[in-house]
């Protein structure tokens, strides 16, 4: 699979939606993940990212205009352990949870399904990544509707079990601004991972569309010891 700039991908999707990228820093020290939101609706744009204890979570920036917070409140990153957890829902907790009881991801995730927010069903996506003393792999997952067709949840999981320095992967909920919005498609994108933890989140940042971005974090977790650095840009101030 020939590998593609994520500043491109980004910049060249009007709206992906939410979106996830795992992956190892160019000079193999780091292994990192990205977490972004977008949104079109007032609901969905009042919002920023807050961190929690070794996570994050997202909040109201203006609660007078919060009309629902079901599908959009949540703690997209909480850490179990050696694991960090990166979601676009609730199933975050679901994870998390399922773990501390023994249970693994995909057993996790086999408990949940889409979101209930037809015609769109948006997909639940989800990573995990496993850091210790010098080890690394990481897990994906997506669950989507088929083909929009609500009858039937549709369960892919990806996983690396040795990330290449420098490479990553991208899932995100949709292809393409649409009414009703395409969910997404095929195995996450193989992307390039460049730069240190600044230059990588002002990276995405910059690609991401101006008008419908509202919230990204970016962590990069150093392999050898689990020490990690967070940075966190919100729209909204």
């Amino acid at each position: 699979m020939k590998i593609i700039s994520l500043a491109n991908e980004l910049a060249e999707t009007t709206y992906p939606g939410r979106g996830i990228v795992v992956g190892k820093s160019k000079d193999g020290k780091y292994a990192v993940c990205a977490y972004f939101i977008m949104g079109r609706s007032v609901n969905s744009r009042n919002r920023v990212f807050v961190e929690e204890n070794a996570g994050i979570r997202t909040q109201a920036f203006d609660p007078s205009k919060l009309s629902d917070p079901s599908l959009i409140i949540y703690s997209p990153v909480r850490v179990f352990g050696n694991t960090t957890i990166v979601t676009n829902g609730d199933q975050t907790d679901t994870i998390y949870e399922m773990m501390r009881d023994g249970k693994t991801f995909e057993e996790a995730l086999k408990t949940r399904e889409f979101e209930p927010d037809g015609p769109n069903y948006t997909p639940r996506i989800s990573a995990i990544l496993n850091v210790q003393n010098g080890f690394y792999d990481y897990t994906m997952s997506i669950l989507k509707s088929d083909n929009g067709d609500p009858t039937c949840c549709l369960r892919n999981t990806f996983s690396v079990d040795v990330p290449r320095s420098g490479e990553g992967r991208f899932i995100h909920t949709y292809m393409e601004d649409g009414n009703p919005l395409p969910s997404f498609e095929g195995e996450p994108t193989l992307v390039d991972i460049d730069g240190d933890i600044d230059e990588f989140t002002e990276m995405i940042w910059t690609n991401l569309n101006a008008e419908h971005k509202v919230s990204l974090f970016v962590r990069y977790i150093d392999i050898q010891t689990g020490a990690y650095q967070t940075r966190i840009i919100n729209k909204n101030k």
